[in-house]
């Protein structure tokens, strides 16, 4: 895959008040920003075209990051206004920048161990998610993971905001401020939307004691 998206438009209000002089994204971890692991493992991974979503404070990222050019990557920017638009409306804003072909979607404040050249190129359906054990703040998961493909009913895993879509998951909808979640559920009835479990690293970074725990743990 050569397109992904890093999705970073969030204010980060639970992070505050870190975040009201820099978006969570650019909080830095083994002295680089969270931003920049992914960036680094993208490349790492042959992708090439990086689009980032943008709101909050958003003149901070292309003064700290640039064209991508030091990570022999592209970076473009979509500008999403003063309020987010939230993960589906981000997505569909930021499909021209991202290409006809599949591309992966990772969310800016988690990190992982995840392989992201390992992903499917091609997923079967709609979409393809990572999904994770469940964390302490979110005992009761998101879907259930049965051969390849994700279901509404079942032991739940947590969605670990990495994956492989589609551009038609979202090119039909309105543009404005909408969840994905509910096309995911959209996609699960349809049966098209797949998954895989990663049992590896993998943290949420929402809260300042989050940050300055993954700070003391992480090693990059």
């Amino acid at each position: 895959m050569r397109h992904a998206l890093i999705l970073a438009a969030g204010r980060g209000e639970r992070m505050r008040p870190l975040t009201d002089a820099t978006p969570k994204p650019l909080l830095e971890v083994n002295g680089k920003p969270l931003i920049v692991h992914h960036i680094e493992k993208l490349a790492a991974a042959d992708v090439r075209y990086i689009a980032i979503n943008i709101s909050h404070l958003a003149e901070q990222f292309p003064d700290t990051l640039g064209d991508g050019s030091r990570w022999g990557v592209r970076l473009r920017y979509s500008y999403e206004g003063p309020q987010p638009l939230e993960t589906g409306g981000g997505m569909l804003k930021a499909l021209p920048l991202l290409g006809p072909e599949p591309f992966i979607v990772v969310s800016a404040d988690i990190v992982s161990d995840i392989d992201y050249a390992a992903l499917p190129r091609e997923p079967e359906g709609l979409a393809h998610l990572v999904m994770v054990p469940n964390p302490d703040f979110h005992p009761q998961g998101d879907f259930a993971l049965r051969n390849g493909h994700l279901h509404e009913d079942g032991e739940r895993l947590t969605f670990g905001n990495v994956g492989v879509y589609r551009r038609e998951l979202v090119s039909g909808e309105a543009p404005g401020a909408f969840k994905l979640a509910p096309l995911y559920r959209r996609a699960i009835a349809q049966g098209r939307l797949s998954g895989e479990r990663f049992d590896g690293f993998w943290r949420n970074i929402g809260t300042p004691s989050q940050l300055e725990q993954l700070r003391h743990e992480w090693s990059a």
